[in-house]
């Protein structure tokens, strides 16, 4: 009976569905507390389980419903005036993101997420910050590696988490409501990218419709976990589980795993 269910929804194996559903949890779990690191963890995973470009598919699909709804809670409070540039350098990069998407080989793409992925939580992990005021340059180009980033893996939210983040003056709740912000406006420009470029597939959609159930469900934890937990301990718990799933999404690691 299972198995007919797996199969209606396009997975030939329970092990895929089973990983999938699994990196959604843990991803929507980090998502709903920090405001990004969804992308983080399920990428990486995705990646060996259905390849670079269903991964991709797959985290929009998932994500775009709920990265409405948790901005509709954040509105009012988003600064615009920062994410302007960002938001206008990343649609300006995005289509090149796509296009390396769509035409490099798996292994390296694999090598490129993991790698950035690794660099990225190296960044935000051990809290480095740059000193002075962003100015429209910075601004500018964190936004183009994030449309880069987002086109090609939905990464887009890690230089813009790292580049908020990493700021002298950072207020936690304010950081949030502008990746939530921001998270509702640029997936609308990629899946119309995605569309045109054949990313979105109906396979992919029937795939996404029973692991949204997983990432909903840690979504939500992690939303009303933010108020009540500790910033410091959950952030470390995540760096964790983002670091351990771009090792696993190493190449290097699949003669390991008997990949």
């Amino acid at each position: 009976m299972f198995a007919d269910f797996l199969a209606f929804f396009g997975f030939a194996k329970a092990d895929i569905f089973y990983v999938l559903a699994l990196a959604a949890f843990a991803g929507g779990l980090v998502r709903g507390f920090t405001g990004f690191g969804f992308a983080m963890v399920f990428v990486p995973l995705a990646t060996i389980a259905v390849g670079p470009v269903m991964a991709a598919a797959l985290i929009w699909l998932i994500d775009f419903p709920f990265a409405w709804i948790l901005a509709a809670s954040s509105w009012r409070r988003v600064a615009w005036r920062e994410i302007a540039p960002l938001l206008t350098a990343s649609i300006l990069f995005l289509p090149l993101g796509v296009w390396l998407l769509t035409h490099s080989d798996p292994v390296t793409a694999r090598w490129c997420i993991a790698v950035a992925i690794l660099l990225g939580v190296t960044a935000l992990a051990t809290g480095w910050r740059y000193r002075g005021s962003p100015g429209l340059p910075l601004s500018f180009g964190v936004g183009g590696a994030a449309g880069i980033a987002s086109g090609m893996a939905q990464l887009g939210g890690m230089p813009i988490a790292i580049f908020w983040l990493a700021a002298q003056k950072n207020d936690p709740r304010q950081t949030r409501d502008n990746l939530n912000g921001f998270f509702c406006l640029l997936p609308t420009i990629a899946g119309i990218a995605y569309w045109l470029s054949g990313v979105l597939t109906i396979t992919a959609l029937k795939m996404a419709i029973p692991l949204a159930v997983p990432y909903g469900l840690g979504l939500a934890i992690g939303a009303r976990a933010f108020p009540f937990a500790s910033e410091q301990t959950f952030r470390r718990v995540a760096y964790f589980v983002i670091f351990m799933a771009a090792v696993v999404a190493l190449p290097a690691i699949d003669p390991v795993l008997g990949r």
